[in-house]
């Protein structure tokens, strides 16, 4: 069975501002990034700020391209990228792919069911998904979504009406109704009180260990990291230098990463 994310030697540069261009310069946000995930796991991404974990996160999904000369990086056993080019492969990917980002990514517009039943795009015709012509079985499909997350009494509320952690409920939902197989969840607790995040965070615990989903998430609270994930990446200008578990992090270790941010990088949940 292949594993589900292998990055081989991962590279992105980035072009800085100068004021002429005799002095253009670049800023390497990945530095010959290399991890695999073999089975699914619940893999936190820490590292101070600019570190390279939300470029990381985006690279795998085929939303950033690496350096020419870089990669593959293969998602689900289909490569997503390679040499600073998409693959054949990264639709196909994509769609065993679910994405939760910190602004929740939701159609303010539309309702909370249609927009977790946009996670049925891309295993329907194209002709039924843009017209919401679901299926009975897909409404039910939706629905029990909706109730996994808890939130299946807000199914005909319009997305803007809800509150934040009802709206990133709803992203877990239409993840839940693609079946996907990979959850990339970049900060998707950054905008959200404690006590909601850690609503949250359990929600992706259950998607792992109940589902059998892989999750990868980006988390700027080191206290939540190493209690909901079980095993850590950690970045530091762009390189991993610590890939291990979750207890393995001790406070030393955990100075030696961030540096003056280390104040910051707690959110001290009293539970």
């Amino acid at each position: 069975m292949p594993s589900l994310v292998e990055v081989q030697s991962l590279s992105k540069s980035f072009a800085l501002l100068a004021q002429s261009p005799d002095a253009a310069r670049t800023f390497k946000a990945l530095d010959e990034v290399s991890f695999t995930m073999t089975r699914p796991e619940r893999i936190g991404l820490i590292g101070p700020s600019g570190s390279g974990k939300s470029t990381l996160l985006r690279s795998l999904s085929g939303l950033i391209l690496g350096d020419a000369g870089s990669g593959p990086v293969i998602v689900l056993g289909r490569t997503v990228q390679m040499d600073g080019r998409l693959g054949a492969d990264v639709r196909a990917a994509r769609a065993d792919l679910g994405m939760v980002a910190q602004q929740f990514n939701l159609v303010g517009r539309l309702s909370l069911f249609t927009n977790a039943a946009l996670g049925l795009l891309g295993r329907i015709p194209p002709l039924r998904g843009l017209f919401g012509l679901w299926t009975p079985e897909e409404k039910q499909r939706v629905m029990r979504a909706l109730d996994t997350v808890g939130i299946a009494d807000k199914a005909s509320q319009r997305a803007k009406t809800l509150s934040g952690g009802q709206q990133q409920r709803g992203a877990i939902a239409r993840a839940i109704v693609q079946d996907a197989r990979l959850i990339l969840a970049d900060e998707p607790v950054a905008s959200l009180d404690p006590v909601t995040a850690r609503k949250v965070m359990e929600l992706l615990v259950h998607l792992n260990e109940d589902r059998g989903v892989g999750v990868i998430v980006t988390l700027h609270q080191v206290d939540y990291a190493m209690k909901y994930c079980d095993r850590i990446l950690a970045l530091k200008d762009g390189k991993i230098v610590y890939d291990g578990p979750a207890d393995g992090l001790n406070p030393d270790r955990l100075s030696e990463i961030y540096g003056p941010e280390i104040e910051q990088a707690y959110w001290r949940d009293p539970s």
